[in-house]
């Protein structure tokens, strides 16, 4: 099996036009493949956007207005780095903005469990609010000495049982 693979070969004037058409190629992202940029794409549309941005380099365009022929022609999604504008806002301020949130709660969280640890839950219960009236006092009451005389009873019965078991 052989593998071939299309090698560019473009001549420049000088060094700095071959690297800046170096850069453009880098930062230009081919708009059929995914998430790949000119240079390492081998799809046809980017073989013409290389040629293109070769022929752009070789006339003396500068880096500024050759970004803005593929913007125009290709919109936002040619270059790695979108401009900052009310339509690219997301890209650019949704992923500091999340992180942001998400250290403040993850800081939120581990405060709220040292104060549970602490035993500071940060509840408070208002003496006011927690009083009961004299008829819910006596019905609590009533409540309670029914419940400690069924475990009384309960007890008496579990050692009755415990000390014939022992028998």
């Amino acid at each position: 099996m052989t593998a071939y693979a299309a090698i560019d070969v473009y001549d420049f004037d000088s060094i700095q036009q071959e690297a800046q058409y170096r850069g453009l190629i880098e930062e230009l992202r081919c708009p059929k493949c995914q998430n790949q940029n000119l240079a390492g794409s081998d799809a046809p549309i980017a073989q013409d956007l290389k040629q293109k941005t070769y022929d752009m380099v070789k006339d003396g365009r500068s880096d500024t207005e050759i970004r803005s022929y593929m913007q125009e022609r290709y919109g936002d999604f040619i270059s790695y780095k979108p401009p900052v504008r009310p339509s690219t806002w997301i890209l650019w301020f949704f992923p500091p903005l999340l992180l942001v949130f998400l250290i403040v709660g993850w800081f939120w969280q581990s405060k709220r469990h040292q104060r549970i640890a602490s035993g500071q839950s940060g509840v408070t219960v208002d003496s006011g609010a927690a009083a009961l009236t004299a008829a819910e006092q006596a019905e609590l009451d009533r409540l309670l000495s029914r419940a400690d005389s069924n475990n009384s009873v309960n007890r008496t019965d579990h050692d009755i049982t415990s000390l014939e078991d022992k028998k």
